[in-house]
């Protein structure tokens, strides 16, 4: 029994099955005219959609809280955070990524402004995290940085800082050569780490006083 053909027609010499993904490209074309978006910029907007809803599951509560999200999208998404399978997951996200789709224009801006938020929050935290290292390390190769930095954070207990250094030198493991070239780093004391907490609670607090008084000049 010979199966039935399927209707469609040819275009180009290529034969367009009538319901299918070109064919309704096609008819989308005539209907809006050549300048309408094409199969490939729509694909790399649901592309960008949904990359776009996946890293809304990494998004800050407090974040999350201020957008203007459909309820149906909220679920979807609480609900892939519940799901632990792949497969269901994959499926979750995928009808996260349909649910972007029908988002306003506006919607989806103070998603990126959200998410945009969120990663410059994190490379302060990462600078922040970078000069407190830079300064621990100072504090126990140069005795000069000890002065420098009193004269800079009067606010420290001075006593307590020379503690930890002078500990901190004392406590230091030559690294030997065979250790660097195996990549393994020698195991810190707790002066070393206590510094290193005693350096960023005071870096944090100064950053902290002068957004205030940038806010008392405003």
């Amino acid at each position: 029994m010979s199966r039935k053909p399927k209707k469609g027609y040819f275009v180009r010499g290529q034969f367009v099955a009538e319901g299918s993904e070109l064919d309704l490209e096609f008819k989308r074309e005539l209907k809006f005219g050549l300048e309408g978006p094409s199969r490939t910029e729509l694909k790399r907007e649901s592309t960008e959609l949904q990359e776009l809803g996946t890293q809304l599951l990494t998004l800050r509560a407090d974040l999350m809280a201020d957008l203007p999200l459909t309820d149906k999208l909220k679920d979807a998404l609480a609900e892939a955070k519940r799901i632990t399978n792949f497969e269901g997951k994959r499926r979750q996200m995928q009808f996260i990524g349909k649910q972007m789709r029908l988002q306003e224009p506006e919607v989806l801006q103070a998603v990126r402004d959200a998410l945009e938020i969120q990663r410059l929050g994190s490379a302060k935290d990462t600078q922040a995290l970078h000069l407190a290292e830079a300064w621990r390390d100072r504090l126990i190769a140069d005795d000069n940085a000890v002065g420098e930095w009193i004269a800079q954070y009067p606010q420290t207990d001075t006593q307590q800082l020379r503690a930890l250094v002078r500990q901190a030198r004392k406590d230091a493991v030559p690294v030997s050569n065979a250790a660097v070239s195996q990549g393994l780093a020698p195991r810190q004391s707790r002066a070393y780490r206590e510094m290193f907490k005693l350096v960023r609670s005071i870096l944090s607090g100064s950053q902290s006083d002068d957004r205030s008084e940038e806010s008392d000049d405003e």
